[in-house]
């Protein structure tokens, strides 16, 4: 990890000293293993906003030059100060620190777009951008989304065998990359050729290696020449996907197509291939990532209380008889939008909202030199006690009685920023909990510890075993028996 530049300005954030030998390394190793255990005991030693090194030094997602260190926060009202002020608190590419070589090598040069997009622009231009691309994710246009998300819920669903143990966090990967691909691209992948996908996962998963760090030589045989492969090969697909649509006269209902199409009212200009190749990646990873993960942790969190999920399937079975909900009925269902909401809460599929300042500035009553990372605790601040009272239960009925605002609760970030595919996650992960739900029974089985994994999302380490059985309301079968580190988030039995 990089130490602290000489003439940088020092962050008077208290935190944890670095130590003498090897600086502030422990600390991001510590991080890295697991951000939400040791930033919560951060939170709890120092008060709501951290340094993760006292004095500095550190970078995690920040490719500016200079780069102070890293801030953890929590709380409403320091979410409020960075949400509501996009001028001073910048967002990154998710490439992350890797941006700032992208100038380096003709090899490198997909890194100008590559998961940039839509996160990598700020100020006018993420206005601009956003504007431009608001009338794909319109709530008018959910409808048709809708269709897509129901047939290959569907036929996903078909390939469940009964009574075998499945990886249910692989199947939830399967279905949401499905849906993804269908409303981004108008192309239903197939279970056979999610080669996108996995390129852009793979890519993905290795950007936070501590090889890419050290051995950054495009060498055979070394990460960032595999990485840079990787790059490469799905520059290669989306360029080809691109060619496609215009010889087709990208006239279709799709988000790329939208995209394609869309010009600025006062300029008329168009989309950029640069700018359509960046925002796709970020749409495509966040799009299907995020929702396979709150799956996984709902479908987890209802396997182990047994009271809620029959109250659940009685709400489930009497408005919709077994049927695919549309989009009226959803709106019918009270009871799974408090468990979609409750889970997300509990176990946050997104646990930070990073940030860099882009001026001087001043949080939670310390002064933050340009450059410093601030890293938002969604799931931190979910776990406020004041804001909601014995916050480790999974109580969905604790949303019959509280409205907590953008700041509080904020599973898809707030104020400007807020997340563009909101409504359409929402929607897409009732309709897919509706389905099966009414159809099967999964039940928990123990054959891995459930312990949490990953730092831009939470999803579980060892995977999510369960047993599919036919929906028989034996909902007692499988409590209980779960060991691991989510232990320390939800109250389980």
């Amino acid at each position: 990890m990089p130490s602290a530049i000489a003439h940088q300005p020092t962050l008077t954030v208290p935190g944890p000293a670095p130590t003498p030998l090897l600086g502030a390394t422990p600390n991001v190793l510590q991080f890295a293993k697991d951000p939400i255990a040791y930033t919560r005991q951060l939170f709890e030693t120092y008060g709501n906003l951290v340094s993760l090194a006292e004095g500095g030094g550190t970078r995690l997602y920040s490719h500016y030059p200079d780069c102070p260190g890293t801030v953890f926060a929590c709380g409403p009202e320091i979410v409020r100060q960075v949400a509501s002020q996009p001028d001073v608190f910048y967002k990154c590419p998710l490439t992350g620190p890797l941006y700032r070589f992208r100038h380096e090598s003709a090899r490198a040069k997909p890194l100008n777009h590559f998961l940039v997009g839509i996160f990598g622009d700020n100020e006018a231009a993420h206005k601009k951008q956003r504007k431009l691309m608001m009338p794909a994710f319109h709530h008018q246009r959910l409808g048709s989304y809708a269709q897509d998300m129901v047939a290959i819920t569907a036929d996903e669903l078909d390939k469940l065998a009964v009574g075998q143990v499945q990886n249910l966090a692989s199947t939830m990967q399967q279905v949401t990359l499905r849906i993804a691909a269908k409303s981004l691209f108008g192309e239903d992948i197939g279970s056979e050729g999610a080669s996108t996908g996995e390129i852009l996962h793979a890519a993905v998963d290795m950007q936070g290696s501590l090889a890419m760090k050290f051995l950054r030589y495009d060498l055979p045989g070394l990460p960032w020449h595999r990485y840079l492969n990787l790059v490469a090969e799905y520059e290669q697909a989306m360029k080809a996907l691109l060619d496609a649509k215009r010889a087709r006269g990208c006239d279709e209902a799709d988000v790329l197509s939208m995209l394609m199409q869309v010009q600025d009212e006062e300029t008329g200009e168009k989309l950029s291939e640069e700018e359509l190749l960046g925002h796709v990646g970020v749409i495509f990873v966040a799009g299907h990532e995020t929702s396979a993960n709150a799956l996984t942790w709902t479908l987890f969190l209802l396997s182990q209380h047994p009271q809620i999920m029959h109250d659940l399937l009685d709400e489930l079975e009497s408005v919709l008889q077994g049927d695919a909900p549309t989009l009226e009925q959803l709106k019918e269902l009270p009871l799974l939008e408090r468990v979609v909401k409750e889970s997300m809460r509990v176990l946050a599929p997104v646990p930070w909202n990073g940030r860099v300042t882009a001026k001087p500035t001043e949080l939670g009553g310390y002064s933050l030199p340009t450059g410093t990372e601030v890293f938002v605790s969604i799931a931190q601040t979910h776990h406020m006690r004041e804001l909601y009272p014995n916050p480790e239960a999974f109580d969905p009925s604790r949303w019959e009685t509280i409205t907590p605002t953008a700041y509080e609760y904020n599973p898809f970030s707030a104020g400007p920023r807020v997340c563009i595919g909101a409504g359409f996650a929402m929607m897409e992960i009732k309709i897919i909990l509706a389905m099966l739900l009414q159809r099967y029974r999964l039940e928990f089985v123990p054959e891995n510890p459930i312990d949490r994994a990953g730092v831009i999302v939470m999803r579980p380490k060892h995977g999510m075993s369960m047993r599919v059985h036919k929906q028989d309301r034996q909902f007692e079968a499988g409590v209980g028996q779960v060991q691991g580190n989510i232990r320390d988030m939800v109250n389980l039995p």
